[in-house]
């Protein structure tokens, strides 16, 4: 969940690596830290770290901090609460290693133990400190081997990034469980734990896979696995430019990647729309018709928004393929000993496509000979390179912290893949022609609610003071109340709970009253009267109503009107003001918003 970025070439290496954290600081922002092979006097390695963003690391960097090589590192805490000692990079007792590291290392309290019982002074309570000390501590003759050596101690999960000051010439980096990419310049090399700090200098990468390592030295690099054996990596070229990742005159990237998504949309439609036949051109799901048909159960797995993604995904494919589908937290999914059926398509979605909970789960599944197609967003993966198929969402680059292009991106690709399976099975033509139109209006009604946003902004007013709030909504409207409220607490810090409406007099209605807003969700569908009840429900407790509706619901305090499209696709729709309105209320609360307090993109750990 923290961020990486390293550089080795003939440029003054302080600055890139600045720039390059700033990039990262989205994955994670309590410290940050740099460590650089010095062209100084005496050479050897410089750092400098402290807890805070990277604009303070920045204001104590001193003038000459000059060198061509180095590795820093922006941190979300997992061992050690946020202070200057905890900040990567960690160093060797000697001064002459320096590590940054994004994972965890489980057995470090072993570790640790063994290492001050030999007499090593730890500085830190962090887990990575421990990795220094063994690799300062390796007689190994080269920095590969010391590494090596070091890793063989380690249980969990690691990306790292190695400097050591009698080896100036290279970095050593190594990948389980967390991401480490290389970006190939010319006569320079870097790496980073996520192409956004690389996409200024290059566009050719390498993603290291599982048990693999790598020497970066400015002309050359080499990939082996964790027991010396070479391999044969060839780099890919990124898609995303590096204007893809500016503020484009926005406030904050939230607002932008709002605004973003019609034309969002439109590309994870392009070109998979088959009007002949009615259905989805999805080749890249690698799965035949015979096979698609061989299906009983879908099961959908996902962490945050990409699991309210895919609640909206297994609605989809019950009503359209009319398949047995539901949608399961991928970190609960793999702890409860589950039954993998060979007659299940399983489904995994993640925005970074390194989700280490979906990942382990998709691990999991291949181990016992699952089917599993991915959603993702990130070309080359992990998730993607494990699945044996899938389908990009292609929202491009979403740096904010909470997800909003890429959870509309995703819950379009599953109504692609519900189209997809339907017209396999017994989804008529008519049917199939029907949910194209409903997908290629989503784009222009996605911009015509954006254009309302004013009137978003005056009813963010009126719950900026709320305490705690209600989502309710049925069956396609439930993962719609369940997103926005996550939304809503991620961003603006105010507690709020989703219920189906059914649910309500279950218990929930012991918590209505006026100072508990209720957000409604209520389509035009075959449940309106249903949902209108709970409306009544609500108000004959004081409760104060904004519905979310494609027309003006007469018993709620206020309604926002969205454009209305194929009762299947309503959910895409729905939750888009709801983004805008958590935004908002952020906003007048005076929330970090692209960087909310505890919280990281990349969620790479347990």
């Amino acid at each position: 969940m923290c961020g990486i970025v390293g550089y080795i070439g003939r440029r003054d290496v302080a600055p890139l690596l600045l720039e390059g954290l700033q990039r990262l600081e989205y994955r994670g922002y309590d410290s940050a830290g740099i460590a650089i092979h010095s062209s100084g006097r005496g050479g050897g390695l410089k750092t400098v770290k402290n807890q805070g963003r990277v604009r303070d690391l920045e204001a104590r960097v001193p003038a000459r901090f000059n060198g061509s090589c180095g590795i820093a590192h922006t941190r979300w805490a997992t061992h050690g609460a946020p202070s200057d000692e905890n900040a990567h990079p960690h160093l060797d007792t000697h001064g002459k290693v320096a590590v940054v590291h994004n994972g965890i290392i489980d057995n470090s309290a072993e570790l640790r133990a063994r290492l001050s019982a030999d007499g090593v002074e730890l500085r830190s309570e962090t887990d990575t400190e421990v990795l220094a000390h063994l690799i300062g501590r390796s007689r190994a003759a080269t920095l590969e081997e010391k590494v090596r050596e070091a890793l063989r101690h380690i249980e969990g999960t690691y990306g790292v990034a190695v400097l050591h000051a009698d080896f100036p010439d290279r970095i050593v980096a190594a990948r389980n469980g967390s991401p480490v990419v290389l970006g190939i310049g010319e006569k320079e090399m870097l790496v980073a734990s996520d192409v956004a700090a690389l996409i200024s200098h290059t566009r050719q990468v390498i993603t290291l896979d599982d048990g693999e390592m790598a020497t970066l030295k400015a002309d050359d690099y080499r990939t082996y696995t964790t027991d010396g054996s070479r391999t044969a990596a060839s780099p890919t070229t990124v898609e995303w430019e590096a204007e893809s990742y500016d503020m484009a005159g926005h406030d904050t990237y939230m607002h932008k990647e709002i605004a973003e998504q019609a034309d969002a949309v439109d590309r994870v439609l392009r070109g998979r729309i088959d009007e002949r036949f009615g259905t989805a051109r999805l080749g890249g799901l690698n799965m035949d018709a015979r096979e698609a048909r061989s299906m009983r159960r879908v099961k959908i797995l996902g962490c945050g928004s990409a699991y309210h993604a895919g609640m909206i995904g297994a609605q989809m494919i019950e009503e359209l393929a009319r398949i047995p589908a539901d949608a399961e937290p991928a970190s609960e999914f793999r702890y409860r000993n589950p039954v993998v059926e060979p007659d299940t398509l399983y489904v995994v979605a993640s925005q970074s496509g390194e989700t280490y909970d979906t990942l382990a789960a998709v691990q999991e599944l291949k181990r016992k000979g699952a089917k599993v197609l991915g959603i993702v967003n990130v070309v080359g993966s992990a998730i993607a390179r494990e699945a044996d198929g899938g389908i990009y969402v292609h929202a491009g680059p979403e740096v904010c912290v909470v997800s909003t292009k890429c959870f509309t991106n995703t819950a379009v690709a599953f109504a692609l893949l519900a189209l997809h399976l339907g017209r396999i099975r017994d989804l008529s033509v008519a049917d199939g022609k029907r949910i194209i139109e409903g997908l290629r209006k989503l784009p222009g009604q996605i911009a015509e609610i954006l254009r309302h946003e004013d009137r978003i902004i005056e009813l963010a007013k009126d719950f900026a003071d709320a305490k705690s709030m209600m989502f309710v909504g049925r069956t396609r409207g439930f993962p719609v109340a369940k997103e926005a409220s996550l939304k809503l607490k991620e961003v603006s810090y105010i507690h709020a709970e989703a219920y189906p409406s059914s649910e309500l007099k279950h218990g929930p209605l012991a918590l209505i009253e006026p100072a508990v807003p209720t957000v409604a969700i209520v389509p035009d569908d075959e449940l309106l009267e249903k949902n209108r009840a709970t409306l009544e429900e609500i108000k004959a407790r004081q409760g104060r109503i904004l519905a979310v509706a494609h027309q003006v619901q007469e018993k709620a305090d206020a309604t926002i009107v969205v454009p209305q499209n194929e009762p299947e696709l309503d959910a895409v729709l729905m939750g888009i003001p709801l983004q805008l309105l958590a935004y908002h209320t952020a906003l007048m609360l005076g929330r970090d918003i692209d960087k909310p307090r505890n919280l990281a993109k990349s969620v790479t750990v347990e």
